[in-house]
C-alpha cells in the first residue's frame, strides 16, 4: 500500500474544478488507480447525496458506476475526495467517523481561501496521518 498519492496536474485541476462547481455544497468524488503505487489513473466526480455545505455522501449510484468501471479497466477505488467550503483541508470528526476503508486515500480540498488547497490523509482506527501528494506533469 502506497504512503503517498500521485496525481497528474490535469487530475488535480479536475478535482478542484468539481469542488468549485458544487459550491456552496461540499463537492465529492472517487479516485481510482493502482493501490501499490498510489497513482491515480481516473477521477470520478460524483453527486453529493447529502446536498449539504457541511457533510458529504457519495451518491450510491455513482459509487457503483465508479466501482464497475474501475474494475473493468483493471483499477481499484483508491480513495475519496471532498471539499470543505469554509475550513482547512483537514478531516473533521465526522470525516474520521465515516471513513469507510483504512486503505483509502482521503483527499480534502479547502475552498475557504481565494486559492483552493488540497491535502491527503490516511485514516485508520480514528488516527489521521497526512501523506505526500505528488503532482506529475
Amino acid at each position: 500500500m502506497a504512503s503517498r498519492l500521485v496525481l497528474t496536474a490535469l487530475q488535480l485541476d479536475e478535482v478542484v474544478a468539481h469542488c468549485l462547481r458544487a459550491f456552496p455544497e461540499e463537492g465529492c468524488g472517487l479516485l481510482a488507480g493502482d493501490p501499490s503505487t498510489g497513482k491515480v489513473l481516473r477521477v470520478f466526480p460524483t453527486a453529493n447525496a447529502s446536498r449539504s455545505s457541511r457533510v458529504y455522501t457519495v451518491d450510491p449510484r455513482d459509487l457503483l458506476r465508479a466501482d464497475r468501471e474501475s474494475e473493468a479497466a483493471g483499477m481499484v477505488i483508491l480513495g475519496v475526495f471532498h471539499s470543505h467550503t469554509h475550513t482547512d483541508p483537514y478531516p473533521s470528526p465526522t470525516d474520521v467517523d465515516q471513513a469507510p476503508d483504512p486503505g483509502w486515500h482521503y483527499v480534502l480540498v479547502s475552498l475557504r481561501d481565494e486559492l483552493a488547497s488540497l491535502r491527503s490523509y490516511r485514516i485508520a482506527g480514528g488516527a489521521v496521518t497526512e501523506e505526500t501528494v505528488a503532482v506529475e506533469g
